[in-house]
């Protein structure tokens, strides 16, 4: 489970092929009036493409985590050029705009969000002018979640774009890079608040259009933002039966009937985003706990039963390279 140079270059072609590929394009845009039918990319000058704003943004992230654990790829020079044109103050100031309409309010929550600060994260990582030029849009979906996570009383739990858990994981990774602690203790009270008590999780699961695992990303969820030894208490309690490789589900690869079918196809992603969830809940098991040998495994079962079809249908190519990575190098 490591990323290949020629894994890296494959990933990047697929990436840079729809970043600023304008439509097929679903979008998020709850319009106050007439004047407000408008396009992807008149509406948003950065983050138009990849058939919606997230996928766009997740995109970027890829290729910005790409250009930086293989520098030397053939398509690193594209990928600084499609940045620098990319990131500009104009672009970006009318990214945050849009953020500023009435009826914007719930604008990619909480799935956009995360992945702006995701993306912000991997940015900071880079000797380039992107950061700098991005981090009004980062602060203004910062100031979102300080907005919103004090008045969500209750998490969602689904396996899509709405997972509260998922957001946390990823929000936490800016935090993290930003030593942001007032940040963090946000998102720490957050998972406390929703997943403390949990216990002895049955995993009904996986739903027809899930991409990610309500179990296995609160268990991250909690394993990032809790203390070591508060999580040691948490996880057994929560998913006691793993050395018995139970619940059953959460080991077995999510089958795929149709790969032209843009909501079938997130079951590819479910099984990308296990292996990465499984890898790093492995990382943090005891070489004597039973469950870790199974925690492995089903990482590298759930990977290989997704990594052959990242490219092939534009439902599926426009976002799954991202999951990959997730799995390949998280």
């Amino acid at each position: 489970m490591s990323l290949a140079r020629s894994t890296a270059s494959d990933f990047a072609k697929i990436a840079l092929g729809h970043l600023t590929r304008e439509y097929p394009n679903k979008l998020d845009h709850v319009m106050g009036g007439a004047d407000d039918v408008r396009s992807p990319r008149d509406l948003h000058p950065i983050f138009f493409g990849s058939f919606d704003w997230h996928s766009c943004v997740h995109g970027y992230w890829l290729l910005a985590t790409l250009l930086r654990l293989r520098p030397d790829m053939p398509e690193a020079e594209a990928i600084v050029r499609l940045f620098d044109d990319a990131f500009t103050a104009e672009k970006v100031a009318l990214e945050v705009a849009y953020l500023a309409r009435p009826e914007s309010r719930g604008f990619e929550r909480p799935y956009g969000w995360a992945w702006s600060l995701m993306l912000q994260a991997e940015l900071l990582r880079h000797d380039r002018a992107w950061a700098g030029v991005h981090a009004p849009l980062a602060e203004a979906f910062v100031q979102r979640f300080q907005a919103f996570l004090p008045i969500a009383d209750y998490p969602v739990r689904a396996g899509t774009h709405y997972n509260t858990a998922f957001a946390l994981v990823l929000a936490s990774e800016y935090a993290v890079m930003t030593d942001d602690a007032a940040l963090f203790g946000l998102l720490q009270n957050r998972a406390v608040t929703w997943y403390g008590q949990d216990a002895a999780c049955q995993a009904w699961e996986p739903s027809g259009d899930d991409f990610l695992s309500p179990a296995l990303i609160e268990a991250e969820a909690m394993r990032r933002l809790l203390p070591r030894e508060s999580f040691d208490v948490w996880f057994p309690r929560f998913l006691p039966d793993l050395a018995e490789k139970r619940p059953a589900t959460l080991f077995n690869p999510a089958r795929v009937t149709d790969r032209s079918d843009g909501k079938i196809a997130h079951l590819d992603g479910l099984n990308l985003s296990r292996a990465w969830c499984w890898r790093l809940l492995a990382s943090a098991m005891s070489e004597a706990d039973p469950a870790k040998p199974h925690a492995i495994s089903a990482a590298l079962n759930h990977l290989a039963a997704a990594i052959p079809h990242v490219s092939g249908d534009y439902m599926g190519e426009h976002w799954l390279a991202t999951y990959a990575l997730l799995a390949l190098e998280n």
